[in-house]
């Protein structure tokens, strides 16, 4: 049974499919730059319990929806939810971002964790889930996501996150072997996390390589790259009479684009320090794009987002396969009036590339 959409133009887009403009949404929509997410989240006590609360997680997640025309929904949640669930005491300093009271550094670390159980330790996230597609009524399609296994471990490595990831690095060269067996328990992990998700409504799923771009290009292939092909081969492709279409974005990966083109996913994410117009090129027909106007220009005025917002839209040219985003997340300073502007330019501009 296909499950009916008002606006399937995300669905569309990602499957390289003709659409009458390009479809809009950001990354990080459903947060700090809007006052009614602050409000929330301080009703919830804290960042990890707003993630928690199923009620609340989708009233944050429909919040942008209320304000913008967006053309999806993503889940309210965070990329650390499996490494939390895996035991290793997750909490958000002030002013520090993510921490983990257990770091994982030894065999017999690795050895401990477990694969956890999407019905069990994950449920927050798959009700969520099922409670936001409920509530968005086929508005919209839902995103689902989950960040990279590489990413994943530095951050569990690490003990949170990092400048220069001396023990996840030292790891991958000095015991490669360890770092292998940590990315297969999270390839698993993360693959049956995702598919918990699309049984439970998402329709689309992000895959955040946020750290593979620190890599060497010998480095992003065999820890990065490696297993995101071995998760997207076995994520359900196909869920309630559609297709469900997966980006995989690596911030900072440009310069391995065609690599990335061949493991599978239906899109890549595109960081706003590559021009959209030449990673076209070099993909060809394989993927389609999602990005990628710089975060900051949401900073200036309306008449220079209207410009910039333009600039990408000229950059990617006539025809389908482009999803408009940020190239990376909305920065919490940011005035709504601001992203507003620029989904108005994406909804002014963009069906001239179209049809």
């Amino acid at each position: 049974m296909t499950a009916q959409l008002d606006n399937d133009l995300l669905l569309r887009a990602l499957l390289r499919q003709p659409t009458e403009r390009t479809p809009v949404w950001m990354m990080r929509q459903a947060g700090r730059y809007l006052p009614e997410y602050r409000a929330t989240r301080q009703q919830a006590g804290s960042f990890l319990d707003l993630c928690k609360h199923t009620e609340l997680a989708c009233e944050v997640t429909l919040q942008p929806l209320e304000r913008f025309p967006l053309d999806a929904a993503i889940l309210f949640s965070d990329i650390l939810t499996i490494p939390d669930a895996m035991g290793l005491g997750l909490y958000f300093a002030q002013g520090e971002g993510p921490k983990f009271e257990r770091p994982v550094r030894t065999e017999a670390d690795i050895q401990r964790l477990p694969v956890p159980d999407p019905g069990a330790e994950l449920r927050y996230v798959t009700d969520a889930v099922s409670l936001i597609r409920r509530e968005l009524k086929g508005r919209v399609p839902l995103i689902g996501f989950t960040g990279s296994p590489w990413t994943l471990a530095t951050y569990m490595i690490e003990g949170g996150s990092s400048k220069n990831f001396a023990h996840a690095k030292g790891m991958l060269y000095d015991r490669p072997e360890l770092m292998h067996r940590l990315l297969d328990k999270l390839a698993q992990s993360v693959t049956s996390y995702l598919n918990a998700q699309i049984a439970a409504g998402a329709q689309a799923l992000m895959m955040f390589d946020t750290w593979g771009g620190i890599l060497t290009p010998a480095a992003y292939r065999e820890f990065s790259l490696r297993y995101a092909e071995q998760i997207i081969a076995g994520v359900t492709k196909h869920h309630e009479g559609r297709d469900v279409p997966l980006v995989f974005f690596t911030k900072n990966g440009g310069a391995w684009l065609e690599d990335m083109a061949t493991i599978g996913a239906h899109g890549l994410g595109i960081d706003w320090t590559q021009d959209l117009g030449d990673a076209r090129r070099r993909v060809g027909d394989r993927v389609a794009l999602q990005g990628n106007l710089d975060p900051s220009i949401l900073y200036a005025s309306p008449d220079v987002i209207r410009r910039e917002v333009g600039t990408v839209l000229r950059s990617y040219g006539h025809g389908h396969g482009h999803v408009f985003n940020l190239g990376h997340g909305i920065h919490p300073e940011v005035d709504p009036e601001h992203a507003g502007a620029m989904i108005a330019a994406v909804h002014e501009l963009s069906p001239q590339y179209h049809g």
